[in-house]
């Protein structure tokens, strides 16, 4: 089920999920969402399988979406490929860990708000730079993260969309732990030891933990999508991405 960028390999009763695209910062194209879409699929319909691992290159998660391709289509509703993943993430029944180092910027971030557990290199860092591209937040973002970390935090994060470290993350919440060294492998053993519980349990928990957040979590991710995909289309956004192409500062002076 691997493709080019998105690579899925069965290791014992686990499976992980490698985007791959390190010449390009592991950024995301339409058909890397749908392969990832597919693999978080397989990965609650085989018995067999019991835990989800998903990470990037050494160096990077993911610098979010390809701008290029974004723009070339651009989601227009909710059955687009990107907007059908981040519907995927809150169904999953499995856990999923994530191992993270480098760029994790937009959906690379959010998309961990929806991981059991994530672990990061010293040298992660993550960004959430709706804002600045003049859209608002995505993947239920803007409940689950004041649940995580606070409304101030939240807000900083959001409403300035700067960088923020692997020791913020895990102070904020984000982060579980960050590993020296082969945080990918140390990452890789608490999936083993998650994967070694009784499968069950471990479902039943996860649900558990989530069930309050469940009906929330669809309204807001709703509201989210259709505020994006409109916004995407508004002076804002045309002027942001104008200006990353062109790179340049971009000019919201004479915006309302």
């Amino acid at each position: 089920m691997s493709s080019e960028h998105i690579q899925t390999q069965v290791d014992g009763s686990i499976l992980r999920i490698t985007i791959h695209r390190p010449e390009k910062k592991n950024a995301l194209t339409g058909a890397m969402y749908t392969a990832l879409t597919e693999a978080l699929k397989w990965l609650d319909a085989d018995d067999a399988l019991r835990v989800g691992f998903i990470t990037g290159t050494e160096d990077c998660f993911t610098s979010g979406n390809d701008l290029a391709d974004f723009l070339s289509t651009p989601p227009s509703s909710q059955d687009s490929p990107v907007m059908r993943f981040l519907a995927q993430l809150p169904q999953q029944k499995k856990p999923l860990v994530a191992a993270v180092n480098g760029a994790a910027v937009g959906v690379g971030t959010t998309l961990l708000l929806h991981c059991d557990l994530v672990y990061a290199a010293p040298l992660a860092k993550f960004q959430m730079p709706f804002t600045n591209l003049g859209l608002c937040p995505e993947a239920g973002s803007s409940l689950l993260l004041p649940m995580t970390m606070g409304y101030q935090r939240a807000a900083e994060l959001l409403m300035l969309g700067e960088p923020f470290t692997a020791a913020q993350a895990h102070a904020y919440g984000l982060v579980n732990q960050v590993f020296e060294g082969d945080y990918q492998a140390q990452a890789f053993a608490r999936a083993r030891s998650l994967a070694a519980q009784p499968p069950q349990s471990i479902r039943l928990t996860k649900a558990l933990l989530k069930r309050t957040q469940h009906t929330l979590l669809s309204e807001t991710m709703a509201e989210e999508g259709a505020n994006f995909i409109r916004m995407l289309g508004e002076p804002a956004a045309r002027e942001a991405m104008s200006a990353f192409m062109q790179k340049r500062k971009p000019d919201f002076s004479n915006l309302t």
